[in-house]
């Protein structure tokens, strides 16, 4: 520690310069009340491309938003050069309130939850009958995943000429949800996107689906400007290649609202995020009887009111099987 004299002057003070600067920290933002809305089509290694009225914008997210995270489906406040010019670059400064949020982990023991698409209102589960066969599991995965999120979940069986689809259908009658089968000419040659084309009307659909399916084939058809890489199926393992490497928003033609968002290949759908409790408001014939049931049910042990509720006839007992056998996917493996 350095001693001065009893009349120390300024030569005798050395003072380090704030290295910080000068300026005071504010905790108040800039609202960016003129910053233009957009559309997030796409991201991909920090540039996230935005559709701006009729133009396609390249962005990046503003330092201020933190660690806040920008996924497709985003609608999202803009500032800077919204010319969509080539090599100009804006900034994303807010993420707006999402409607809706599909989330998943990458496996059941992993803790970090990762947002797959915003703002969606349907989930088309596709799926092939033969060629790679049917994943019942996976399918079930993606059901609890859409009714967490609250999306209206829709199944496209592709290859009905190599299997019937009855069977799988039966499965899933008690859930009430919409299907539609198509065979393998169908898609080839695009009847098959028009057969799904009216369940898409007016609505944002994210397609999701385990490679080789023919997920990407049914999205050129749906969007022929923009086509995307499609892989066969392994002859030796009967998978297929990932070729969809990243999600992508894509308008429908003719449809002022309605968009398709083609996500990668997935070989598993982890819900550790997913908490029972929101599962059941999918089901509105169950949710009355489970107002009495022991605090924390799982809705599968002795206990459970929806037992008795059932029994009294308020529900059909396949419902509760349904809904029992979509819990029990969070605390198995897919292959189990």
């Amino acid at each position: 520690m350095r001693r001065y004299g009893k009349n120390p002057d300024e030569d005798d003070v050395r003072v380090r310069p704030d290295r910080r600067g000068s300026r005071p920290r504010s905790r108040n933002r800039p609202k960016h009340e003129d910053a233009t809305e957009g559309f997030v089509v796409t991201v991909d290694r920090g540039r996230i491309t935005c559709l701006v009225e009729d133009r396609v914008v390249t962005a990046m997210k503003a330092r201020e938003l933190g660690r806040k995270g920008i996924v497709v489906g985003d609608r999202v406040a803009i500032v800077g050069d919204t010319t969509g010019d080539e090599g100009t670059l804006a900034r994303i400064v807010r993420v707006e309130e999402r409607s809706s949020t599909l989330r998943r982990t990458a496996d059941d023991d992993d803790p970090y939850e990762r947002v797959v698409v915003a703002n969606a209102d349907q989930l088309a589960i596709v799926t092939a009958l033969a060629d790679p066969e049917p994943r019942p599991r996976l399918i079930d995965r993606c059901l609890v995943a859409a009714f967490d999120a609250g999306l209206e979940p829709l199944l496209v069986l592709t290859k009905s000429d190599l299997a019937s689809p009855e069977t799988l259908l039966e499965s899933y009658e008690p859930l009430g949800v919409q299907a539609v089968a198509v065979n393998r000419e169908e898609l080839a040659t695009g009847k098959a996107a028009e057969l799904v084309r009216e369940y898409l009307t007016d609505r944002i659909t994210a397609f999701v689906g385990h490679s080789g399916v023919g997920k990407t084939t049914l999205v050129n058809f749906l969007v022929p400007d923009h086509q995307r890489a499609v892989g066969g199926v392994n002859e030796v393992t009967g998978r297929g290649r990932h070729t969809t490497t990243s999600a992508l928003a894509l308008k429908l033609p003719d449809d002022e609202d309605g968009w398709v968002i083609d996500t990668p290949g997935i070989r598993s759908f982890g819900l550790n995020h997913i908490d029972p409790a929101r599962v059941i408001n999918a089901f509105p014939d169950l949710l009355p009887g489970a107002e009495n049931c022991p605090r924390a049910c799982s809705h599968d042990e002795p206990d459970c009111a929806l037992d008795d509720w059932v029994a009294e006839g308020h529900a059909d007992p396949a419902r509760l099987y349904s809904l029992r056998r979509l819990l029990a996917t969070r605390d198995r493996k897919e292959g189990d």
